[in-house]
């Protein structure tokens, strides 16, 4: 049956969205992931067309003037995620729910786009000083970097209020029972 229905997990960086997610994807077989498109360059093991859609800056500026986003941003200088249109219908005619991992802004955008085929959570860190030692314990970021993403944070937070669903991640599995018991009543599952 299609579902042409949506799951928006957005956070600030470090506050175990992907992770959540994860563990999300491995209870619900009705779901498949959004694979977003960034110009970043990959971290640690991650694969082009599985992690992400890496693209070089003119590819995405291409992507962007040609419409086939859905939504994009620049989330610091230079670095650029957007949502495929493809990976929407890819994901939709497999009969499948598109599950999102995007920043705060992303999932604000792509909740102005489903409206009410979207499920919008947001995770929330315990505290900024717990966000803080999760960015620092990755060892993927220089040090500018992490107090790049950590002054974003401080605002992002302040956009919890406009999600559906906000979810503390203090305790990960409690985090994930929270975020799969939303997504069961909304999906009436």
């Amino acid at each position: 049956m299609k579902s042409n229905k949506a799951i928006l997990f957005s956070a600030p960086s470090g506050c175990g969205k992907t992770t959540i997610i994860q563990q999300l994807l491995q209870q619900f077989d009705c779901f498949e992931f959004s694979i977003s498109a960034t110009t970043r360059k990959p971290r640690g093991q991650e694969v082009n067309g599985v992690d992400y859609y890496f693209l070089s800056l003119e590819d995405f500026e291409r992507k962007v003037n040609e419409g086939l986003f859905v939504e994009w941003e620049e989330v610091y200088d230079g670095l650029r995620y957007g949502t495929l249109r493809s990976e929407i219908d890819r994901i939709w005619s497999n009969g499948h729910t598109i599950i999102f991992d995007v920043d705060v802004r992303g999932g604000m955008n792509l909740k102005r786009y489903f409206e009410s085929d979207a499920l919008s959570v947001f995770i929330m860190p315990p505290s900024l000083k717990v966000l803080e030692e999760r960015l620092r314990g990755r060892g993927t970021d220089t040090e500018a970097s992490i107090q790049k993403r950590l002054q974003r944070s401080a605002l992002e937070l302040k956009e919890a209020e406009k999600f559906d669903k906000i979810v503390v991640n203090d305790v990960l599995t409690r985090a994930v029972d929270e975020a799969a018991s939303a997504i069961r009543s909304y999906l009436d599952l």
